[in-house]
């Protein structure tokens, strides 16, 4: 059972997700075990339609806001393969939230029970006898279940904070690359804009100066052409 999102823009958090449940798959098939793949999100979806991977079934609009009730619809699904004999076990992987700054993909077995962790409490307590009514194959037939939707719900509320926060940090770091760029962009513009405005008042100045040569010279050539006489007045000879 793999637990992604339904959307993007979270980094790096749909695809840890889909690598943790590919390597898992991986060593399963060099046991020599078969794979039945239960999908939680479109990001898995269309990862594992795409590379042709055969997915059991697929549950959409689950991480977002999960409720029991898509718990208890994903948790009937696997129990019943899992009751029929259809599986021998079932992996949930999923991203486990520890803080808003830490996240990680874990693997979970979510049936069989581990029972490693019952023997022990078992070891540990008193011995003392207990009644249980009615019988405990019946307690545990209800218990079960129940213990399943609850894994599988806790597991969905840890998926959807973790997604949360890592959306929330892939959005600050864009709105940072963004206002760093913006204001690169802007140096940028601004120095293009100080050497057009250098360049035209370069050009004004020097048509000026052209203006001024060009005046000077035509002065210059009058003045060759006028004798004393024009000067003083007197008619030419």
């Amino acid at each position: 059972v793999v637990v992604t999102a339904d959307r993007g823009l979270a980094g790096g958090y749909n695809n840890n997700v889909i690598r943790a449940a590919e390597r898992a798959m991986r060593a399963d098939r060099g046991q020599g075990r078969e794979i039945k793949l239960y999908v939680i999100g479109k990001k898995a979806n269309k990862y594992f339609r795409f590379r042709r991977v055969p997915i059991e079934e697929t549950f959409l609009g689950v991480t977002d806001q999960p409720t029991y009730e898509q718990a208890r619809e994903v948790a009937h699904a696997v129990a019943e393969a899992f009751n029929n004999s259809t599986v021998d076990a079932v992996q949930l992987v999923y991203t486990q939230f520890l803080s808003a700054g830490t996240q990680r993909v874990v693997q979970r077995q979510l049936m069989p029970l581990d029972t490693a962790t019952l023997e022990d409490a078992k070891a540990n307590e008193a011995g003392a006898s207990y009644e249980f009514e009615p019988s405990p194959d019946l307690i545990l037939g209800r218990l079960l279940p129940r213990y399943a939707e609850a894994r599988l719900f806790a597991a969905f509320l840890d998926a959807s904070a973790s997604e949360h926060a890592a959306r929330q940090r892939a959005m600050k770091a864009a709105t940072d690359n963004a206002e760093e760029l913006i204001k690169n962009l802007s140096r940028v513009m601004n120095r293009a804009r100080q050497d057009a405005i250098t360049t035209e008042i370069m050009e004004i100045v020097g048509g000026a100066e052209a203006l001024r040569r060009a005046s000077s010279d035509h002065d210059d050539l009058l003045l060759d052409h006028v004798t004393p006489d024009d000067l003083l007045g007197a008619p030419a000879p």
